[in-house]
């Protein structure tokens, strides 16, 4: 499934005809023009409203139909170029125009010739709606928007980096396995975050950058961050947004466990129900006059934004405290990647259960609150 924003800005691509906001859109803009139809045809105010729903009662057979059919082809029209999709969709349209016009023959009477008209209104409709979703595309992905885009989800604190590399270099002696493992993750995580972000990637991928990041974190704050994860029920194979979990974990960290000197919890809580992946967040949350506390928005505006370019209103982010902690939930639709595709593929990210990863903290993921996932069996 092709997301929102284009992969590639150069490249013209048909709206996703399966995504819950661009079926509302076409229903809203179809049911707008229809109404300005209306208006147009008549002469006095008080005789719009009939006029309209007669054209709505053919109209909406005629839509629905049509939606029905884009929604069963769309796996089909994402693997054609451009033209060629808008083409098909030209012959969808006057395809469902006969059909309901032959239909609607039986039940209601229609004056003699009237489908002609009809399907000449549907080509409009349709070829005004390509034109709106085609600019559309082009506002959400201009230059500057992309760079910024790149710029924010890209963005790690320059105190990262210099903590990170100085922890290594406290390992380098005593621990060099150690400090070479810590040195690989820096590497992974920051290819990463210099690569071109704007593909959707496989859940599993961005997990374990996840797991890079925050051992790299651990490595400096040691006891006082304590990790767990619920990733029994995640699916793996899901696209998501790169990047969409670390600035996240990033701030779970900074505003949670770095203010204050006894051990926090950082829970990650991943999993899908009802078609739906769903991202729970928790970190401790300290309110006595903490200026960490109020430097959440950043990320989660800039995840937000991203999860509504890539799945439109099919995707949601909420937080809010919650029994003394912080608490972050993603919902995203569940869209495998396809077999063979290049999110299907995705980067080998290295698990390495003995090393940074697992087994330093002790102790089990079951805890009472935890949501439905199953509590994976370790905890960092």
């Amino acid at each position: 499934m092709p997301s929102i924003i284009g992969q590639n800005p150069k490249t013209l691509a048909l709206p996703d005809l399966r995504n819950l906001g661009t079926l509302l859109r076409i229903l809203l803009g179809v049911n707008l023009l229809v109404a300005i139809g209306a208006l147009v045809r008549v002469s006095r105010w008080d005789a719009w409203p009939g006029e309209w729903m007669d054209s709505a009662a053919v109209a909406e057979p005629y839509l629905l139909l049509e939606l029905v059919l884009l929604y069963a082809l769309a796996p089909w029209l994402e693997r054609l170029s451009y033209r060629a999709g808008a083409g098909a969709i030209v012959v969808v349209t006057v395809v469902a125009g006969l059909v309901t016009d032959s239909l609607l023959r039986r039940v209601v009477p229609l004056p003699g010739a009237s489908w002609p008209r009809q399907i000449l209104f549907g080509l409009i409709i349709a070829g005004a709606l390509l034109f709106y979703f085609r600019l559309r595309a082009r506002a959400l992905s201009p230059a500057f928007t992309e760079a910024r885009l790149q710029a924010l989800q890209a963005r790690i604190r320059p105190h990262f980096l210099f903590n990170s590399i100085n922890a290594v270099l406290s390992l380098v002696r005593t621990e060099p396995k150690r400090a070479e493992h810590a040195l690989e993750d820096m590497a992974d995580l920051f290819r990463v975050l210099m690569s071109d972000n704007r593909a959707l990637v496989p859940l599993a991928d961005e997990v374990n950058l996840c797991r890079q990041y925050l051992a790299l974190e651990k490595l400096r704050l040691g006891d006082r961050l304590q990790l767990e994860w619920h990733l029994n029920s995640m699916p793996g194979d899901a696209q998501v947004p790169p990047l969409v979990l670390q600035p996240l974990l990033e701030n779970a960290v900074y505003h949670g466990i770095e203010p204050s000197s006894a051990p926090g919890v950082v829970s990650i809580n991943i999993f899908s129900k009802d078609g739906q992946v769903h991202a729970i967040l928790r970190n401790p949350y300290r309110i006595e006059g903490d200026r960490h506390q109020g430097g959440n928005k950043m990320a989660l505006r800039n995840v937000r934004e991203r999860l509504a370019l890539h799945f439109d209103a099919e995707a949601s982010l909420e937080s809010r405290v919650k029994d003394a902690s912080y608490e972050v939930h993603i919902r995203m639709p569940y869209r495998p990647a396809r077999p063979g595709s290049p999110a299907a593929v995705g980067p080998e990210h290295r698990a390495r259960d003995g090393g940074l990863h697992r087994g330093r903290d002790g102790g089990s993921t079951d805890r009472p609150d935890a949501p439905a996932a199953r509590p994976e069996a370790s905890r960092d």
